[in-house]
């Protein structure tokens, strides 16, 4: 039978090493709450546990390996988290480093010059006839797809396909200027 079996063995094992564990958990964690339940989950499993272990179990040893388990299980998520809300903090950063150059490099004049008017226009005159039509309905006449769709007897999807199809034509011809294309078509 293990020196750890009866309640009385167990107890006397509890007071001696209890406070122990908890400053090594402790140690690791960083946080006296979260040792506390490291250490006392571990001591809850040896009991649990005391009838299926073997005679050489040395309780102590059998003790400290649950609570470094549970200590190593806790940091390894803390440092996944991290990481998690490193690689987002850095995007937050990219985006918000990219808004300021975008605006930086924005030229309100050149919004409304003859030359961003000029590429537009040849994109769109560069369009199919049908696929124009479809656009200028929309976007500059602001009917809606399924006005448009009832207008040219098409499906909705139909004129789902055009619109995007026009929307590229322009992001590719206009791809300099991507925050113009948001204003112009979006907003218009």
């Amino acid at each position: 039978m293990n020196s750890f079996t009866d309640i009385h063995s167990f107890n006397l094992l509890f007071n001696e090493y209890y406070n122990r564990f908890i400053l090594f958990a402790q140690s690791y964690v960083r946080e006296r709450e979260t040792a506390e339940d490291f250490v006392s989950e571990a001591f809850t499993l040896l009991w649990e546990n005391r009838n299926n272990l073997s005679q050489d179990t040395n309780p102590q040893a059998y003790i400290l390996t649950i609570i470094k388990n549970r200590c190593l299980n806790h940091l390894q998520h803390i440092q996944v988290r991290q990481r998690i809300e490193y690689k987002l903090n850095e995007h937050e950063q990219w985006r918000l480093s990219l808004s300021i150059n975008t605006l930086q490099a924005c030229d309100p004049e050149f919004l409304f010059s003859e030359e961003l008017k000029q590429i537009i226009d040849e994109t769109l005159l560069g369009l199919p006839k049908k696929t124009r039509e479809i656009f200028v309905l929309n976007r500059f006449e602001g009917l809606s797809y399924k006005e448009i769709a009832e207008k040219m007897k098409l499906s909705t999807k139909s004129i789902e396909f055009h619109i995007s199809k026009a929307l590229g034509e322009l992001r590719s011809s206009l791809n300099d200027y991507f925050p113009l294309i948001l204003f112009l078509f979006y907003f218009s």
